[in-house]
């Protein structure tokens, strides 16, 4: 019995072993992602934080400013379809949160929302934005209503793409991409830190994004630092959302959600919808996580309606 144990072990070693050896992904080289991701108009600032963010500012300076606020794991180019619109005739800002993209992890390992609502003000100072319509998506759609709860004096109008916050049943929890329910599991969470194979990105994102996109994702997680922060990210303890908080909001805002969400379920829609006032709520049938990226111009067009009906900036 103890030789069978014993030829048990070093079997099971040496399988670990081998998968180690198949799958394990090092982190990419800074220079070699500025160089793909941070083409013009990129911008490297920073911040009085002390932090340096890579920022896209496009579009006129005099034109009414939008920010927009990625997802977990993405990065500003999650925008670049609607920028490429709204950038006509609209001042647009994009930049990558703290532990993600070329921005890479915090400094001080501070990933709550305070931080990122912080990061919002510093960019909008540090680029003259008194006054701006704020959009996010997913993690960057929880931050923005949390950003629009604290700073309401700041924003014209609020866009929450299939944004973070609504409770979510567990049975949901389980039917989400397997990336995430990885990155919530203790002893699997860590082994991210150096085995992130692609075909994980690409199981998670697949009904998202095109396989372009799933190179970004796959390499920009790999960015020296931004492993680790996914995981302070998803190791941090958060309250639950505060109802009394979303019910505060009286900035003007639209709610767009995909049907087919595996990641925030539908219900979300209507559970912020009941909740901020005077919001509209517009749901798309057959679309995932990510409306902006796959169906770019029908969201892009009810964005458009929607900024038409925003009272003039000042």
């Amino acid at each position: 019995m103890k030789r069978f144990l014993k030829w048990l072990g070093i079997g099971l070693l040496v399988a670990i072993t081998g998968l180690v050896v198949v799958y394990w992904t090092p982190d990419t080289d800074p220079a070699e992602m500025r160089a793909k991701y941070a083409t013009a108009p990129s911008q490297f600032v920073k911040l009085d934080s002390g932090l340096t963010v890579h920022l896209r500012d496009e579009g006129p300076r005099d034109a009414p400013a939008i920010v927009l606020l990625h997802g977990s794991n993405a990065d500003l180019h999650t925008w670049e379809m609607w920028t490429r619109d709204l950038a006509k005739d609209h001042r647009v800002v994009r930049f990558d949160q703290i532990g993600h993209g070329l921005t890479g992890p915090s400094p001080t390992r501070d990933y709550s929302t305070a931080a990122f609502i912080a990061d919002v003000n510093r960019v909008a100072d540090k680029l003259g934005l008194k006054t701006f319509v704020l959009g996010g998506s997913s993690m960057g759609g929880g931050i923005g209503w949390a950003y629009a709860a604290a700073h309401p004096e700041r924003l014209r109008g609020l866009i929450l793409v299939d944004p973070g916050g609504a409770p979510v049943a567990e049975k949901k929890r389980d039917q989400q991409p397997l990336g995430f329910r990885i990155a919530r599991t203790p002893i699997l969470r860590d082994a991210v830190l150096k085995i992130t194979p692609r075909s994980l990105i690409e199981r998670s994102l697949s009904q998202s994004v095109s396989n372009k996109a799933v190179t970004r994702y796959w390499e920009l997680l790999r960015y020296p630092g931004n492993r680790q922060a996914t995981l302070d990210r998803f190791a941090a303890k958060r309250p639950p959302t505060d109802e009394a908080q979303v019910r505060s909001i009286r900035t003007p805002t639209l709610i767009l959600w995909g049907a087919e969400d595996k990641v925030l379920p539908i219900s979300g829609a209507g559970w912020f919808g009941e909740r901020i006032a005077g919001s509209r709520v517009i749901v798309y049938p057959s679309v995932g996580h990510l409306p902006m990226e796959e169906i770019p111009e029908k969201s892009l067009s009810d964005v458009r309606g929607w900024l038409a009906e925003l009272p003039p900036a000042r």
